[in-house]
């Protein structure tokens, strides 16, 4: 397996690869994409992963921040460039974000998204994934599951 870190070179070259979209959110979101990494080590394929070791939270969001504006076209381009996309709605977060990403991405055929119960807009996601025909997941080992069986 190959981690690229964001902002690192997109080099997915021909193999498999499957971005980490989901619930960032600073302290307040597990990282649950530590727990994907480890659990798909042994995987051949390439992980796409946002969570910027060093992102700074007192950035500026705004298109003439270039630290910002890099970060966001990095994930823009590895969700179009990734062949799966992962998303994880953790329920003690909003994540507007990956809310956008779901509907920016819901059309790809590439996405698998786990929304658990408590996620403040469970009904929305739910809906988004039923007319635009996403897969969804229970839990975090099914999405893992998920990935390894499209892998094989």
């Amino acid at each position: 397996m190959k981690v690229i870190e964001a902002p690192g070179q997109l080099d997915i070259k021909n193999q498999f690869s499957v971005f980490l979209a989901g619930s960032i959110e600073g302290d307040i979101a597990q990282k649950w994409q530590d727990v994907v990494i480890a659990n798909l080590s042994k995987e051949e394929i390439v992980v796409l992963n946002p969570r910027r070791l060093s992102w700074d939270a007192s950035w500026k969001q705004d298109i003439n921040n270039s630290k910002f504006k890099e970060q966001v076209i990095w994930e823009l381009s590895a969700l179009e460039q990734a062949d799966m996309i992962i998303m994880y709605f953790d329920k003690s977060t909003q994540s507007p974000i990956s809310l956008l990403e779901l509907g920016l991405f819901a059309k790809s055929g590439k996405l698998v998204v786990c929304c658990p119960d408590g996620f403040w807009r469970k009904g929305n996601v739910d809906i988004v994934c039923e007319r635009y025909e996403v897969d969804q997941v229970n839990d975090l080992e099914e999405l893992i599951n998920e990935v390894k069986k499209r892998v094989q």
